[in-house]
């Protein structure tokens, strides 16, 4: 159960996994004392001693105290000379900031944040601490969650001008957490197109180090997340400590670590090439920074973290529903398409059991290739002579849901819409526009803009009928300004940019509450919990390789759930790497997310045709357990040639096995996986195979996955407790 406890000057934030603490110094300074397992009561005085003062009493003007004061909001320029969550430029140019505790409230639930995608929940307790500085009468509004269910606290900082002038922000983190060590691990996730999200782990180091972007969207290269773990943190065993940043533009992850040995973790929105004006009486609200603790390795934070995401951010309207069976048209047809072939398709599909079919991008406009036509969105009658709802109506017809692909934040310079609304796209007048992908990006903080982005949507989405809508997002920024801003305000676009992104979303999400909506941004990037609050499920990659994949996925499960993760089997040779791999490894991998297909099916011979129609029957049968279990990664793709997972139910009575290997060797031993989460007093039935095992067998001796000859061999098994 989720309480604060005020004792005398200390805040006590826990629930049953853990405690966040917070202590009120003397000089009215806000001191951070603790985060980890739970406790029942915590005396401050050792921990702020350690940190290197000689007397608590005195800390903040005390040489420079604050300098050695492990902080809950620190600011650089009063004696602070490391990093701080907070940068201002004063009326008189000066940047101080004195910061000291006003008052503290304490509410049961949690409330939103104008603006901006948050957690939610009615079963958690929330702390909100005021901050003021005498001088300026400038105010920052700490808030702190704590949850019943999960062990994690959620943070946010709303920056108040109070006082009788104007200020410019010039960087106002989420989240700062002083660490009194620096005995860690970080680690991070990068990637690129196609490689999204791989882990990587290293020492900290004195010094600054950590992952950003500064493109205009959570981005394919970084993802707005770290983990802290101890040097002999493994994947189930071991403390560890994850940051992720409920926002989906530029940000900044980092850790630091300083002369004493103490760590700073700082995250929120990057504050290179940021500013933001208040005036008297304005308000700034940072987005949502989560924090979570484990102490079973980066396994226990991973599950944490799904946790949280699926009972307090993802739309309650999809959490627990059934995600549809989809067959998306992109590799079967790319722009070479019309109405019969693509009615063909589906009806192929949907003899399979596939239950949605999704047509992609090449449908609107003249758009026979990617160099023209986003923005127009009126449909080709050349290929679909009778519009998109004939389209709809011969789709379902043929027994499956229709659903469309649009990317309405672009617009191609070969549009009526940018013939007509050139100072639509974000540009810098008087230079040369700069293309990607022969694409602008629209200016989302035009409200105009806005309005024809929810109304070309919307009617996309009525003149179908679609039951799903595939939202792309192919380039980031370039030639940064906007044509709607006045100067001393354009370093406020990128973030006023994703506030419009929000507001489109929530608009469109309200109007079509049954409307499926998958996030995609050249495949995974602008996968993050911001849009997650939106859109229940995100493209993971374009990369639809299977062992490529099972790196992808691995590196996704750090953060976000399988639920979330979009993953389609397609036809080989693949059409990103060229690699042939079996289908029943396309499968097994594909069952790792939200499952669909990405292939013409018309070209699968008659005994494939019939293997999709066991496939589907499978990937609906176990979704509740694969897609909402708990996850447990037994071998990692990055640490030698096998991948291996499990999904086990809530009540552990079903458990999904997936072993893949990725190269054939010569005489190898099959793998013998020691499996996890089980019960270890049931007994479990594998399907496959009709053998019975204990579960402490399972988890302690281990299963045996006898696996084919070839590359990427694969195992599926499916345990079913069974019955007492």
């Amino acid at each position: 159960m989720a309480e604060i406890i005020r004792q005398g000057n200390l805040f006590h934030l826990r629930n049953g996994c853990i405690s966040y603490i917070l202590c009120v110094m003397p000089e009215n300074a806000l001191a951070h004392v603790y985060f980890g397992r739970r406790l029942n009561r915590l005396d401050p005085d050792p921990v702020l001693r350690a940190a290197g003062s000689r007397d608590t009493g005195s800390f903040i003007h005390q040489e420079c105290g604050l300098d050695r004061l492990p902080q809950e909001y620190p600011v650089y320029g009063l004696g602070d000379q490391r990093d701080g969550a907070l940068k201002i430029d004063n009326a008189d140019g000066t940047g101080a900031v004195d910061l000291r505790f006003e008052r503290a409230e304490t509410r049961h639930g949690k409330p939103a944040l104008a603006g901006l995608p948050a957690t939610f929940g009615e079963t958690c307790e929330t702390l909100t601490v005021t901050l003021a500085d005498p001088c300026t009468g400038l105010r920052v509004e700490l808030s702190y969650t704590v949850f019943d269910d999960c062990g994690a606290i959620a943070r946010s900082a709303r920056i108040v001008n109070a006082g009788a002038a104007a200020v410019t922000l010039r960087g106002a983190m989420s989240l700062a957490l002083d660490l009194p060590d620096s005995a860690w691990d970080l680690i991070t996730l990068s990637g690129a197109w196609a490689r999204e999200r791989t882990p990587y782990r290293r020492p900290l180091v004195p010094g600054h180090q950590g992952v950003s972007t500064r493109c205009g969207a959570s981005s394919l290269q970084q993802s707005p997340f770290l983990a802290l773990a101890r040097p002999e943190t493994a994947e189930e065993q071991g403390e560890a400590l994850g940051a992720a940043l409920v926002y989906s533009g530029n940000f900044l992850a980092q850790a630091s670590v300083y002369q004493n040995d103490s760590t700073r973790l700082l995250l929120g929105i990057h504050d290179a090439d940021f500013a933001w004006r208040l005036e008297p009486g304005d308000s700034f609200q940072t987005p949502e920074a989560v924090l979570v603790y484990s102490t079973e390795g980066l396994g226990g934070m991973s599950r944490a973290f799904h946790r949280l995401w699926e009972g307090h951010l993802l739309p309650r309207r999809w959490v627990n529903a059934h995600r549809p069976v989809l067959l998306n048209s992109w590799e079967a047809a790319y722009f070479d398409f019309d109405e019969d072939k693509l009615v063909s398709i589906a009806e192929c599909a949907a003899r399979a059991g596939v239950e949605l079919f999704v047509m992609d991008d090449g449908w609107f406009g003249h758009r026979d290739d990617d160099t023209t036509s986003l923005g127009d969105w009126d449909v080709d009658r050349k290929k679909l002579p009778g519009g998109l709802k004939r389209l709809g109506d011969r789709i379902r017809a043929a027994g499956v849901q229709f659903g469309i692909w649009m990317e309405p934040e672009m617009v191609s310079p070969d549009s009526e819409l940018f013939r007509a609304h050139p100072d639509w796209a974000i540009h810098i007048p008087g230079r040369e526009g700069i293309t990607a992908r022969h694409q602008f990006t629209l200016d989302m903080s035009r409200g105009d803009v806005q309005d024809f982005v929810v109304d070309a949507v919307s009617r996309t989405i009525r003149d179908s009928g679609a039951a799903y809508l595939k939202w792309d997002m192919n380039r980031n920024f370039s030639n940064v300004g906007s044509s709607a801003l006045p100067p001393d305000r354009q370093k406020e676009l990128p973030h006023r940019y994703i506030l419009g992104l929000y507001a489109v979303m929530e608009r469109l999400t309200r109007a079509f509450p049954d409307l499926l909506i998958e996030g995609c941004a050249s495949g995974g990037g602008r996968f993050d919990p911001g849009m997650l609050y939106y859109v229940p499920q995100f493209w993971c990659s374009d990369n639809t390789d299977a062992l490529c994949r099972c790196r992808i996925q691995y590196g996704t499960s750090l953060f976000l759930p399988p639920s979330a993760m979009g993953s389609h089997l397609s036809a080989v040779p693949n059409h990103q790497t060229g690699r042939v791999t079996p289908l029943d490894t396309r499968f097994a991998v594909a069952l790792g997310g939200c499952f669909g297909y990405e292939l013409d099916p018309r070209k699968l011979t008659e005994e494939e045709q019939e293997q999709l129609q066991g496939q589907v029957q499978y990937a609906i049968r176990t979704e509740a357990t694969r897609l909402h279990g708990s996850l447990y990664r037994l071998r990692s793709p990055f640490a030698g040639n096998d991948t291996a997972w499990i999904t086990v139910s809530p009540d552990q009575t079903e458990a999904v096995v997936t072993c893949v290997r990725g190269q054939a060797l010569a005489n190898a031993a099959p793998p013998l996986l020691k499996l996890r989460g089980l019960d270890p007093r049931k007994d479990y039935r594998v399907l496959e195979t009709g053998k019975t095992y204990g579960g402490e067998e399972l988890m302690y001796s281990g299963l045996l996955c006898p696996l084919a000859q070839g590359d990427a061999a694969s195992v599926l098994y499916t345990l079913k407790a069974e019955e007492d």
